[in-house]
């Protein structure tokens, strides 16, 4: 079967008359989307948005994060011919699913960035749809959080990270990749009791009373245990996961701004999102892929292996509810 609509099927990301299915394009060819998915502006009974964010002026190490998104939906490719493993389910099957594409925005007014980011979730939110979001620096979370606490009020947040991005910085005109949680729970988007930091290895002086597990614990006490963890806090929350790629160790994922050894392997995210099933996850995103500093593809890899899981996870819940 996917020997013969690889003969046929091509560039399904403009030619696909349906938003659902596995995709069997070869995978070295054809319209670059991610997964697969057809490319659309019209949200009429999606599920689902993907979109992409190519920012990187926050950032306090390597630029390049801007091609994150271009780099993640490529990595993508070999992905959509067959069900997420160990999911027992299709999401591409059972689930409208578009590629809503990139944020538009003027790089050089960047004052104006954080509000324009703002109002294209809310768009999307605004049309019954979730988003999952491809960075970019790891600041576009915050004016995406800022839609998403519109809609649902106060928000938890799982954090995968080697670092806590809560450094303080009263300034909430300053655009900064490391001090906009600390802005979030200022804010009041963010409740920090049912929000939990994941991998994290860098010192702050203030957690904001997020609830962490430190990359040490994850090595530690093992995936099965972190899961178990993380949903023991958030409950049944609305949660949205902000998965930034360095919390893997730069031995895994070395395409990225500011890389921190002793992170988390491969194996230890896939298990830990996979055990995560379950959770009221209302929406994500990967940052900080900057494809660049890898010339092995291995972080656009893993951060398209990462956004596949937000969806899975996306998914059942709906699925299940």
């Amino acid at each position: 079967m996917a020997l013969a609509d690889a003969r046929t099927q091509v560039d399904l990301a403009f030619t696909s008359e349906t938003r659902r299915g596995l995709a069997y394009e070869n995978v070295f060819g054809g319209a670059t989307s991610f997964l697969r998915r057809r490319y659309s502006k019209d949200l009429t009974g999606v599920d689902l948005a993907i979109t992409g964010v190519p920012f990187d002026q926050a950032v306090t190490n390597r630029t390049g994060t801007r091609f994150g998104p271009r780099a993640v939906r490529e990595a993508s490719a070999l992905q959509p011919c067959d069900p997420p493993y160990g999911w027992g389910y299709s999401p591409l099957d059972e689930f409208d699913i578009v590629d809503y594409g990139d944020l538009a925005f003027d790089y050089a007014k960047v004052s104006a960035f954080p509000d324009t980011l703002t109002e294209h979730i809310r768009g999307i939110l605004a049309a019954g749809a979730g988003s999952v979001t491809l960075g970019g620096d790891h600041y576009i979370t915050f004016p995406i959080l800022k839609a998403y606490a519109e809609k649902y009020g106060p928000i938890s947040l799982l954090h995968f990270d080697a670092h806590s991005d809560t450094w303080v910085d009263e300034d909430f005109e300053r655009i900064d990749h490391g001090t906009m949680f600390y802005k979030a729970i200022k804010s009041g988007i963010v409740d920090p009791r049912t929000s939990v930091q994941v991998g994290i290895r860098t010192h702050n002086d203030d957690f904001m009373g997020v609830n962490v597990i430190d990359a040490r614990e994850v090595h530690e006490t093992g995936a099965a245990e972190v899961a178990r963890k993380i949903k023991a806090v958030i409950g049944d929350r609305p949660t949205y996961l902000t998965f930034d790629i360095d919390c893997l160790d730069p031995a895994f994922a070395p395409g990225t701004g500011t890389p921190v050894w002793g992170g988390l392997a491969s194996w230890q995210v896939a298990a830990i999102l996979r055990d995560l099933a379950g959770i009221n996850l209302v929406g994500g995103d990967v940052v900080e892929v900057s494809p660049a500093y890898d010339t092995t593809g291995a972080t656009a890899i893993a951060g398209a292996h990462v956004a596949h899981e937000l969806i899975c996870l996306y998914c059942w819940q709906k699925r299940k509810g």
